[in-house]
């Protein structure tokens, strides 16, 4: 098949987060499959059309520079900085397609709900359209502090994409039910999980955390790694640390951007003062390699989120062999089976996350036993290949479909 996968968030340019690594993962494996696969990617600057090409993959990026695109700054006045984004998304991925398709006819193309990508693909063009769900806007934009109107005008652009897609997929049961429930989508939407390329994982460096960061040959290490904001839980973390560094000689380690300054504003100063047994070290941002680096590093990964669906931070933990802490939310309790592949603590609970954090940190055979059990949940479950086979009978399906118009 000739496929096209458009992803705003596509490493290493505009590789932000879980969606970018979904892509990248998926386009891979697709090749690995013999599919011919084009990424349209976005871009930090206006560009015209620019092709590249990695393990097989076309990678092509495009951001327009004109009047739609600059009319939509608007909205920033506005504070509605996610409607600025998703318009000027649409509208980019839209022209972008549009010259690829001079050059190239896709079977199908396949993009994220959120980033409002599809918005007018799924209108305009007639090829057969996957629509993956990550984390739709009208489900997260809580979290955040934004305008009402940001909300609904973002939920708008992407339930044009959704409502004209040809076929619907998510990477879980649980945001599928949300999808459902929620968003009044009433169709039917295939789940099918992320994957993630253990063999390339595999080859990553594991970090000298003592040469690196300076812990201590030994210590039992625990690390948060993800954006320093309220969706991710790090409001939390304050007391979780406080906790369990009060009783416990270990070194938590935290990974990430904090553009709200949690660390320098509320983790450190709550920390300050009080007799700690242990550490607590901030990375700051960290590049792929070095995050996965870090994971096949440390013994205890910390993932105390309030919304998640099936993120790359818990799989790559997973693929790493690590014991995870992890909230019982969301997608969570589908890769993490209490005390199987790891542990699950109340939603929003400190004291619950640092009770499982006691458990793991004083029974290392836990930790192994935990770790190991994770690794190969991966391994049967979640590989990039896999994925890309189930995926690519969802794509069949979906062409011997007629594409709503």
């Amino acid at each position: 098949m000739k496929i096209a996968l458009l992803s705003f968030e596509y490493p290493p340019e505009t590789g932000f987060g879980g969606i970018g690594t979904y892509t990248w993962y998926q386009a891979r494996a697709l090749v690995k499959l013999g599919h011919e696969v084009h990424v349209l990617a976005g871009s930090q600057k206006p560009c015209a059309l620019t092709t590249t090409q990695h393990d097989g993959v076309f990678v092509h990026r495009f951001r327009a520079d004109d009047l739609i695109t600059r009319a939509a700054e608007i909205f920033a006045w506005r504070r509605c900085y996610w409607t600025r984004q998703r318009m000027q998304n649409a509208w980019c991925m839209y022209l972008g397609l549009r010259q690829l398709m001079k050059q190239h006819t896709f079977d199908v193309i396949e993009m994220p709900e959120c980033g409002a990508e599809g918005a007018l693909i799924t209108l305009l063009i007639p090829t057969p359209t996957v629509v993956r769900f990550h984390s739709p806007s009208r489900l997260i934009m809580e979290f955040y502090d934004v305008p009402k109107l940001d909300i609904t005008v973002c939920s708008w652009m992407e339930d044009i994409a959704i409502r004209n897609a040809t076929t619907l997929t998510s990477c879980s049961a649980f945001l599928a039910d949300e999808v459902h429930e929620k968003m009044g989508v009433n169709r039917q939407i295939t789940i099918m999980g992320n994957g993630i390329d253990l063999p390339l994982f595999d080859q990553e460096p594991v970090a000298d955390l003592h040469e690196l960061y300076g812990v201590p040959h030994g210590q039992v290490t625990i690390l948060f790694a993800g954006r320093m904001e309220r969706r991710k839980g790090i409001h939390l973390c304050a007391e979780i640390v406080a906790t369990i560094l009060s009783h416990h000689d270990v070194t938590f380690l935290f990974a990430g951007e904090d553009i709200f300054g949690y660390v320098e504003n509320t983790l450190k100063p709550a920390l300050e003062g009080k007799q700690l047994a242990g550490s607590f070290r901030y990375l700051g941002k960290l590049g792929f390699k070095e995050l996965r680096a870090c994971a096949r590093a440390v013994d205890i990964y910390l993932l105390p989120s309030l919304w998640e669906n099936c993120p790359y931070s818990c799989l790559e933990a997973m693929a790493s062999g690590r014991a995870i802490v992890c909230s019982d939310q969301g997608g969570m309790p589908e890769l993490i089976q209490h005390g199987v592949t790891g542990l699950l603590a109340r939603s929003e609970d400190p004291a619950s996350y640092a009770q499982q954090l006691t458990f793991v940190i004083e029974n290392a055979a836990l930790r192994s036993t935990l770790g190991a059990a994770a690794r190969r949940f991966v391994e049967a479950n979640l590989t990039d290949t896999h994925i890309a086979e189930v995926t690519t009978e969802a794509y069949r399906r979906c062409v011997t479909r007629k594409p709503l118009t």
